[in-house]
């Protein structure tokens, strides 16, 4: 198979934010300027604002708490799609190597960031994605995206030229968040109540992207937006926060909600894929990234997704006379490359997916 994401979509080459706000900026450039955008300004009642759930794996692994712990994951993924994740087992040696590596990475000159830009026609690389056209609207942000697993999607100017440690850091890195994505879908399956493995089949040989974020400070940053609204296209997003700058909100009843990261917790939430999967019972949620005029926010995403010869659809053990199937069938790599094809924006391409008529989806 031909490596990486190259024969599945492409995003326009665009200019270098980081390096843009080198120079004294007085007024925001254009393409940034985002006045359809709800304002980042928060009030400051933030502490009556509802918490993202948060989920210990050490109870969902303990015979004594499994099952209460277990009914919360499933509320979390219901209700919210979003969790922090606490007592997940990934080594915090590791977890702050990657944070000082990914820092530095960031901080190469632009000479030695150039070795990884996104070429022409790519979507991986230093950029943006999901940028087709000219025209387009640009987030106030710069993003380092690739294919980390199957190694063999690896594309050879990527993954393996990266500098050390950094590299062999990120080696040991993406086979922690494979194992640890495969375990909260194995969670999941069991509060879905479906048959055992069908998660595990779908998964297991998935493809793994990792999405390094970079929102530089912004004279102005009530005029842009350091990510647009969108929900994840994929099964499951891991995210680590790699510095103390908040900036991730999510959307719940029509009010953007910041998650303030806790310590030694990684952010999980369900993707596009997941909600049709379980038939609309859990939830992919609109979440954007706002930026502020002091200081820089890093992040990290995980991406997990099917093996890209497999299928998509809702898991037929969920689907009943009472409640029908609310999503197409579709296979994973036709899935990925119309999702490059187009801009992001909020659920769109999920509703694209929907079975005309349907009930939003069903409580289990």
């Amino acid at each position: 198979m031909e490596s990486g994401l190259s024969s599945l979509g492409s995003s326009l080459l665009v200019p270098c934010v980081q390096e843009l706000v080198k120079e004294p900026l007085t007024a925001v450039p254009h393409r940034y300027v985002r006045p359809e955008q709800d304002s980042p300004v928060l009030s400051n009642a933030t502490d009556s604002m509802p918490h993202v759930p948060i989920i210990d794996l050490h109870r969902l692994l303990s015979a004594d708490f499994t099952h209460s712990e277990l009914e919360k994951l499933h509320r979390a993924c219901q209700e919210w799609g979003f969790f922090q994740l606490i007592n997940h087992g990934v080594s915090s040696s590791l977890v702050e190597k990657v944070k000082a590596e990914t820092q530095e990475f960031f901080n190469l000159p632009l000479e030695e960031k150039k070795k990884f830009w996104q070429k022409p026609g790519e979507v991986e690389g230093f950029g943006q994605a999901f940028v087709v056209s000219e025209e387009q609207k640009l987030d106030w942000g710069d993003i380092f995206f690739m294919s980390t697993l199957p190694t063999h999607f690896r594309k050879p100017h990527l993954f393996p030229k990266l500098p050390l440690p950094f590299r062999d850091t990120l080696e040991v890195y993406v086979v922690e968040m494979r194992n640890l994505a495969l375990t909260m879908l194995s969670f999941m399956e069991k509060a879905l109540k479906i048959e055992v493995n069908e998660m595990r089949k779908l998964f297991e040989q998935g493809l793994q992207a990792m999405r390094m974020n970079y929102y530089p400070p912004c004279p102005k940053p009530e005029q842009v937006i350091g990510l647009t609204p969108h929900s994840d296209s994929v099964g499951l997003t891991i995210l680590l926060q790699v510095n103390e700058v908040e900036g991730l909100q999510i959307r719940k009843d029509g009010m953007w909600i910041p998650i303030t990261p806790l310590p030694n917790a990684f952010i999980v939430n369900i993707g596009d894929i997941l909600e049709i999967f379980s038939n609309g019972i859990y939830k992919s949620i609109e979440h954007r990234a706002v930026v502020n005029s002091v200081k820089e926010r890093l992040s990290i995403a995980t991406f997990y997704n099917p093996q890209m010869d497999a299928e998509i659809g809702p898991v037929p053990s969920l689907i009943t006379p009472e409640f029908p199937a609310l999503f197409r069938r579709v296979g994973v790599a036709d899935y990925v490359k119309k999702l490059f094809s187009r801009e992001l924006g909020g659920k769109s391409y999920l509703e694209a997916l929907r079975i005309d008529g349907k009930e939003e989806g069903q409580n289990i």
